[in-house]
């Protein structure tokens, strides 16, 4: 159970009471509004609790608090999500707006980043998304999806969280190729997001999103490339992940640049210079 006393108004994420398995697994959006009626629902697992101050908490019929069966941890990308994928389109509509919005540089047509016009998100809504192909680095072989859910004006929809990976599917040792393999001679560049990448991009081609910093700082070492540049997120986890790749490459005896900005990211950097 929620405890409702203990939140101001506003949003909150927190644990769910139902699926959650550790502190730091936020899967529950509480909502709580200024006449103190609360709702919270669970993105993973789909548990709904509503509160209202006169007559306490209730969960929804039908949504008892169970703890989920867990699935298949897909090492591939699996085959329902590969038609999504085959069914995505070419930059075009929304999502070449959106990006145009954020002032990205746009890839190739038809890469690995495309557009679903009317994409499901698991709170229900559905709108115009970008999909990104998760693909192996070393094989190539697709392992994920990366979906962001865009509007015209250059920001995200407002879902929670607007931005999401597949359930149930790898994303270690995987990247975003912005540009594919052929582009790739002795030198590739890598960020954590797409906006990053595709800002970047501007100035500094190929490049590939490593999703997190998690992956980023375990980039590993190309047959080929000698030199490497980081466009590095200016927070700790960000700074942390490029220190850790860079030396890593540097004690290879590989060239290396990390980049620098006062904003969280080279897009923000650009989005303020414009």
């Amino acid at each position: 159970m929620i405890i409702w006393t203990d939140f101001e108004l506003g949003n909150h994420r927190l644990s769910c009471p139902a699926c959650g398995r550790k502190p730091n697994e936020k899967t529950l959006g509480v909502t709580l509004d200024h006449e103190g009626r609360g709702v919270a629902h669970c993105f993973r697992c789909n548990y709904v609790e509503s509160y209202r101050p006169e007559h306490g908490a209730l969960h929804r019929p039908g949504k008892p608090i169970t703890r989920p069966v867990q699935a298949t941890k897909h090492e591939t990308l699996s085959e329902y999500w590969l038609e999504l994928w085959s069914a995505c389109k070419p930059l075009h509509g929304v999502a070449l707006d959106y990006l145009k919005g954020r002032r990205c540089a746009l890839p190739l047509e038809d890469g690995d980043l495309r557009c679903h016009p009317a994409l499901k998100h698991p709170s229900g809504y559905v709108g115009p998304a970008l999909v990104a192909l998760i693909t192996d680095i070393h094989t190539n072989e697709p392992i994920s999806l990366h979906r962001t859910w865009v509007k015209t004006d250059g920001t995200k929809a407002d879902v929670d969280p607007p931005r999401m990976l597949l359930a149930g599917h790898r994303k270690q040792g995987g990247v975003i190729r912005l540009w594919p393999d052929d582009s790739v001679g002795c030198r590739v560049a890598i960020c954590e997001g797409i906006e990053t990448g595709l800002s970047l991009a501007h100035a500094y081609e190929p490049v590939w999103a490593c999703i997190d910093a998690g992956n980023l700082a375990q980039f590993p070492l190309l047959l080929g490339v000698t030199s490497l540049l980081i466009a590095a997120d200016n927070d700790p986890a960000g700074i942390k992940a490029a220190n850790e790749c860079a030396a890593r490459w540097a004690n290879a005896g590989h060239e290396v640049f990390v980049t620098q900005q006062n904003q969280n990211d080279i897009n923000d950097a650009l989005l303020e210079a414009a």
